[in-house]
């Protein structure tokens, strides 16, 4: 009988190989010949960097679980190699796998700083605050030279527009002259992504993400600067790192953060068996438990799309998230609805469109 040979671990990846995308016919599966030869193994594979030239820059949404209707991607995949991406799964339409290709095979818009200028000068144009980095991270390490999200900040500065950041990157931080000029104005807002407080824990889940303590460093930056700031608590990982909702809450509100959010973790297409082969080889002790805590707020599946359940899931599980969630938001005086939090969408106007003669 032919065994299925364990995938090799990569330093600084998240996952170890590159599973069959959905739309793929046939499957890779390595296998025992029987002749346990020692073959080289390969400990570090580089990241591939693809620009890429779409006629757009904006994509637009109209569901009703997230809080924006306008998004720009900088990157398609994302280095940070974060092994529970929900946009993992995307990169199947380039016709490559969601595993290692998604976080070494990395699409870039070197255009997207026209591309941008030329939707906003539009007569027609409708002014909604722009989401920066939601299926890749904008400030990942491509950013450090390519420079394409800050190109994008500057012309959003120069035309007085609305922008929110979510990022798990200390690298924001370059940004700061652009990012406190538009805090002033109301333009900006900077969610942290932190899903855990133990380094170790991120050093498997996210290898190449800033570390915990730094993702706090940036936020206290932020508060320093006077910019509107909180922590993202996503995804929620059942019987991982669900029991540090009040930790990372409280470590966030001591470094300025006065906005929070959370998401349960989210499953689609290709991620179901990517996770879960994740698990059996970092917590093979808690696979079971943690895939059946994920079914109960799933409805018995491991992956439920609805609207209006997707991002928190339903069951007893769910509620307690949910109640632990409203109980530290009350405690450090999260999402308090003011002038500071929300974006102001009412200095872009067409005087502002005319920007473009002179950028």
């Amino acid at each position: 009988m032919i065994d299925e040979i364990p995938e090799k671990f990569l330093k600084g990846r998240g996952v170890s190989n590159n599973p069959a995308s959905r739309f793929d016919d046939l499957e890779r599966l390595r296998v025992s010949d029987g002749w346990d030869l020692e073959e080289e193994e390969i400990t570090y594979l580089q990241t591939e960097l693809i620009p890429e030239f779409p006629k757009t820059i904006i994509s637009r949404n109209k569901s009703p679980d997230i809080p924006f209707q306008q998004s720009i991607n900088p990157y398609k995949g994302c280095e940070h190699g974060c092994v529970y991406c929900f946009a993992r799964p995307s990169h199947s339409y380039l016709g490559l796998s969601p595993g290692l290709d998604f976080e070494t095979k990395i699409f870039y818009k070197p255009e997207a700083a026209k591309l941008l200028k030329a939707e906003l000068s539009r007569k027609n144009y409708n002014c909604k605050p722009i989401a920066l980095g939601i299926n890749t991270d904008a400030y990942q390490p491509a950013e450090k030279n390519l420079k394409i999200t800050r190109s994008l900040l500057e012309v959003l500065s120069k035309f007085n527009h609305p922008v929110s950041i979510v990022t798990k990157s200390s690298r924001i931080l370059r940004d700061l002259d652009i990012l406190a000029p538009m805090a002033e104005k109301r333009l900006v807002n900077v969610m942290v992504s932190i899903t855990t407080l133990d380094k170790q824990i991120a050093r498997i889940m996210e290898p190449r993400a800033s570390s915990p303590i730094n993702r706090l460093s940036v936020l206290k930056a932020m508060s320093d600067n006077h910019i509107p700031c909180g922590v993202l608590f996503s995804p929620i990982i059942p019987a991982v790192n669900d029991t540090e909702l009040e930790a990372i809450f409280s470590a966030s509100s001591e470094n300025g953060a006065t906005m929070a959010g959370y998401v349960l973790i989210r499953l689609p297409y290709e991620l179901t068996k990517m996770f879960s082969r994740w698990l059996l080889d970092y917590f093979p002790d808690r696979k079971k438990k943690v895939l059946s805590l994920i079914k109960q707020c799933r409805e018995g599946e491991l992956y439920r799309p609805q609207f209006g359940k997707r991002m928190t899931g339903t069951g007893p599980y769910s509620e307690m998230l949910r109640l632990r969630f409203v109980s530290s938001c009350k405690r450090h005086n999260f999402n308090r609805r003011n002038r500071e939090t929300n974006l102001n969408v009412d200095l872009f106007s067409a005087k502002n469109q005319q920007l473009n003669l002179l950028l």
